[in-house]
C-alpha cells in the first residue's frame, strides 16, 4: 500500500459527503419547485386502492438517469488527462 491511499480515500469520502449534502438540499427544496414536473410525469405509475396508494415514478427515474448520465459523461470528458 502506498502512502497516497489514505489521502485518496479521504478525498473520495469528502466528495461523497458533498454529493449527499447536495442531494439532501435538492430533496428539501424540490417540493418548492414542482413546476419542473418531476414526480408527476405521464409515464409515472400510480395505483390507488381502497386503503392504499402505490406510486412508482418510472418516467421521472428515466429522465433523472439520462440527465445524470449526461452530466457525469461531461465531467469525465473534461477531466481526462
Amino acid at each position: 500500500m502506498s502512502n497516497q491511499f489514505p489521502m485518496q480515500i479521504g478525498k473520495l469520502l469528502v466528495l461523497l459527503g458533498g454529493a449527499l449534502a447536495a442531494a439532501g438540499l435538492l430533496f428539501m427544496v424540490g417540493s418548492k419547485f414542482s413546476f419542473w414536473g418531476l414526480g408527476r410525469l405521464p409515464g409515472d405509475i400510480t395505483y390507488k386502492g381502497k386503503h392504499s396508494t402505490f406510486y412508482f415514478p418510472l418516467a421521472t427515474c428515466v429522465v433523472l438517469s439520462v440527465a445524470l448520465t449526461l452530466i457525469l459523461w461531461l465531467v469525465a470528458h473534461f477531466t481526462r488527462r
